[in-house]
This record gives C-alpha cells, structure tokens and sequence, in this order.
C-alpha cells in the first residue's frame, strides 16, 4: 500500500506525526526518526567518512564500539520509545520491541565476552583504502 493509498483510507495508524489528541506523541515519533539516522551511523561507519557531520559528532559516535556501549546506546533508544507507551499505544511500540531485543544480543555478546565484528561491506578495517 503506497502513502497515498494509506491517506484515502484515513486510517493513520502508520502515522504518528499526525496525531492531534495527544501531540507529545510527535515528539516521540521524531526521536523515533532521529535514532534510525543514528543508528546508521552507528552500524555503518563509512558514512562519517562520506557524511559531513561535525567533529563532535563523529567523537560520540566512535565511542559507542563496544558490545556494551552499543546495547546502552540500543537500550536508551528503547526507553524513549517504551516511555510513548505511557501516553498512548502507537506503532511506536515495534519500534521499542526491535530496539530492546537489539540490545538485548548486543549485552549477551558482551557478557559472552565475544569481539565485536566489523564488516568491510558496512564500512569496518580497510575500507578507507578501497575508497582511495
């Protein structure tokens, strides 16, 4: 079902920015947004390398590297959208389920004491010099 579809059949449970009761849930869909261009940059490092984000940014974002680090980054991610529920229940609550089971295998590797694993096609080692 395309977007236009989805408006003639006014049903906008897909939609939180249209929500008009309670608009709080808004500010919760826009997190929602926010996160998924953070974890992006989270999971694909060679796009601090294309993107042009600041300094300060890019410092944040290379600090979450750990097993640990990374099921905190996912588990704060997931309260925020766990905290929408107390508004209303949404769509914003599979966003909150996906996001606390990431978590949840990113602190199972951690507790199991396994490396984490980067990827060359997502822009982990040696990427740079295949730009080059």
């Amino acid at each position: 079902m395309t977007l236009k579809e989805e408006f003639a059949t006014r049903n906008f449970s897909i939609a939180n920015f249209f929500n008009l009761i309670k608009p709080i849930l808004i500010l919760f869909g826009i997190i929602a947004l926010v996160s998924s261009f953070i974890i992006l940059f989270i999971e694909v490092p060679l796009l601090l390398r294309i993107c042009p984000t600041s300094a300060s940014f890019d410092a944040a974002i290379r600090k979450v590297s750990t097993n640990y680090m990374r099921a905190g980054a996912y588990g704060v991610m997931a309260l925020i959208q766990w905290l929408s529920i107390t508004v209303a229940t949404t769509s914003l609550i599979a966003a909150a389920v996906v996001l606390t089971f990431t978590a949840a295998c990113y602190l199972l590797a951690g507790v199991k004491k396994q490396a984490f694993v980067g990827s060359k096609t997502l822009g982990g080692a040696g990427v740079a010099q295949m730009i080059v």
